[in-house]
């Protein structure tokens, strides 16, 4: 009797035992991490830290000398050479999207971030004649950081980004810019800046009281490309993500 007891209780332990692993297994496999995916899409790469491909000069063909592919960054090097630089476009266009990239500027230095490109160098000059920019400022040295809506995360001369949460000069910030079925977001270092909406009868009376008046095509078109800024200054760029909604 004893013997079939001490049998008994070896085999629930076993039993035990094997149900504790299989739980934990089980576990296990449910905590996994998600992939960064949703019903819309996935996060594309619109620089993989290593070539420009993907990207060309506004207006043009080809990269200048002046960005450059470098130690897993994209860097503007102002010294490059006259005529070497400009600002650089993605190939393609976005509609609505979620973008991602991380961001730093040496002192005193300016670039932005500006989408909603309508490439037409015949008709527009220039990335800002038609596009939206999130600003990107060393706001501690820069003069136009003195100017109301100049401020780095500002949507540039529209809407100040608040609270104002910027890194200093040389230090690396994360933004986000999300832009669907006319509703803009620019978030900064983990903190929504901006939210506002696009062309709506209050967009239009901000456009009439800022420096785009006189553009008559600026922030109309829905569907655009991404430009980064030459601005005169050093700036770096990294993990540039995109995902259309």
């Amino acid at each position: 009797m004893i013997r079939n007891i001490f049998s008994a209780v070896l085999l629930s332990a076993a039993l035990i035992s094997c149900q504790s692993s299989q739980s934990e297994t089980e576990v296990a496999e449910n905590t996994e991490v998600p992939q960064a995916t949703d019903e819309n899409g996935e996060w594309k790469q619109l620089f993989n830290g290593k070539t420009i491909t993907g990207w060309h000069t506004y207006g043009k063909n080809t990269v200048g000398q002046a960005w450059k592919a470098q130690d897993g960054t994209l860097y503007l090097d102002p010294n490059a050479g006259e005529g070497t630089g400009g600002d650089l476009v993605t190939d393609e266009e976005y509609e609505d999207f979620h973008l991602k990239l991380d961001w730093k500027v040496a002192k005193n230095g300016n670039s932005g971030i500006i989408f909603y490109v309508k490439e037409d160098p015949a008709k527009y000059q220039n990335t800002y004649n038609t596009g939206l920019e999130m600003q990107v400022l060393d706001n501690e040295g820069h003069p136009d950081a003195k100017i109301v809506k100049h401020r780095a995360g500002d949507l540039y001369d529209l809407v100040t980004g608040t609270p104002e949460n910027v890194k200093p000069a040389g230090e690396w910030n994360q933004v986000e810019i999300i832009s669907k079925d006319g509703r803009l977001k620019l978030i900064q270092n983990g903190t929504q800046v901006v939210d506002t909406t696009l062309w709506d009868d209050n967009w239009k009376a901000m456009i009439a009281g800022s420096k785009f008046a006189d553009m008559p095509d600026w922030g109309t078109f829905k569907s655009g490309k991404i430009a980064l800024q030459d601005h005169g200054d050093e700036v770096w760029y990294r993990n540039i993500m995109i995902k259309e909604l």
